[in-house]
């Protein structure tokens, strides 16, 4: 492991009303183990919590969970604060019950990446190294 790599800090977050986080955490015990940080803030997050907690941890890469169906409400209010915060170098990455359909306008927006339910903990790490990898200084 590359010392970059161990100081890489992941926020995985819930926004929303959504009161199910086994994914979630399931996601970040899988970043941690992979050796990566992880910030979890919990359930009920609001999408200025979750930019003022990125920006206060200094995350390279935001996670968010939703299985509310308020991804395109969400994500674009997210990607603006932290936009708005500085953090235009941070990964976005969004997990959970997303329509087919709805992938390319998130992508469109900036999300780094979209997974849904099943997908492989290995692919998600890999997205997510390869997404931090990628950036330019």
């Amino acid at each position: 492991m590359s010392e970059t790599e161990s100081k890489l800090r992941v926020l995985v977050a819930k926004p929303g009303l959504d009161g199910h986080d086994r994914g979630a955490k399931v996601i970040a015990r899988a970043l941690r183990d992979a050796g990566m940080e992880v910030i979890y803030t919990g359930l009920r997050q609001t999408p200025e919590m979750i930019a003022e907690a990125a920006l206060q941890e200094d995350v390279a890469v935001v996670g968010l969970s939703i299985l509310s169906g308020a991804h395109m409400a969400l994500v674009p209010r997210v990607l603006a604060l932290l936009r708005a915060n500085g953090l235009d170098d941070v990964r976005l990455f969004v997990g959970g019950i997303i329509p087919d359909e709805d992938v390319p306008a998130l992508k469109a927006m900036g999300v780094a990446g979209v997974f849904g339910p099943g997908a492989s903990t290995g692919d998600i790490i890999a997205a997510v190294r390869a997404s931090v990898a990628g950036q330019t200084s």
